[in-house]
């Protein structure tokens, strides 16, 4: 078993479609983290190809230079998703809820999900829904950093630490058959994270977990 049914748990078990009602047009990281994020989007991303950004909001850190021949957007509230201008067209949907994708096979060349992962509580499903929807060869590349709506993260991951985040993410893709040896990109702060949660500077660290669907 990938994760125990206590690790699984959060704190606020309430129906996150309550939580995520209001829309937050606010970004969850610092612009150090955005722009590494979308430094590493344009080496990573092929021009003209198809994207799901998985739980997204109102922007989704795409390269601004680079064209796409589809963006499909998912989360949890219409509102955001309808203001992101990145999107062709989005869905809403709580994973936790019902975590299989109404996304075709084979039908994506990367799926991307943005500080997000820790609210997974299904992760051995959504990752064989990532690797189903991508084409053989395409990417996945789940970033995050030490933030987090704490009451609505797993156990798994609140009583984890950096290090301990960085190595689930990577058994997340190492559950799934058929995904590449996860490649992970650490860049921390030079600060103590208490000095960090207190607003002290630093910047937010950035870490990022890279698969591909292996050819078949």
């Amino acid at each position: 078993m990938l994760l125990k049914p206590t690790q699984r748990t959060k704190l606020d078990e309430s129906d996150d479609r309550l939580f995520y009602s209001l829309p937050r047009f606010v970004t969850h990281v610092d612009n150090g983290f955005i722009g590494q994020l979308t430094h590493l989007y344009g080496d990573r991303l092929k021009p003209n190809s198809r994207i799901f950004d998985m739980m997204s909001s109102w922007v989704s850190h795409l390269p601004p230079e680079m064209t796409f021949a589809h963006v499909e957007g998912h989360g949890l509230n219409e509102e955001e998703l309808g203001k992101n201008r990145r999107l062709n067209h989005y869905f809403v949907q709580d994973l936790n809820d019902n975590p299989h994708l109404p996304l075709e096979d084979q039908s994506f060349d990367a799926v991307l999900n943005a500080v997000s992962v820790q609210y997974i509580q299904h992760p051995e499903v959504v990752f064989s829904e990532i690797h189903r929807i991508l084409k053989p060869g395409g990417i996945a590349i789940i970033s995050f950093s030490n933030r987090m709506f704490y009451q609505k993260a797993i156990q798994a991951w609140r009583e984890g630490n950096e290090g301990s985040r960085v190595a689930l993410v990577k058994r997340y893709f190492q559950a799934v058959e058929g995904f590449s040896n996860p490649e992970a990109i650490a860049r921390k702060s030079d600060l103590p994270s208490i000095l960090q949660f207190m607003g002290m500077g630093g910047g937010d660290p950035f870490y990022a977990i890279i698969a591909h669907r292996l050819p078949e």
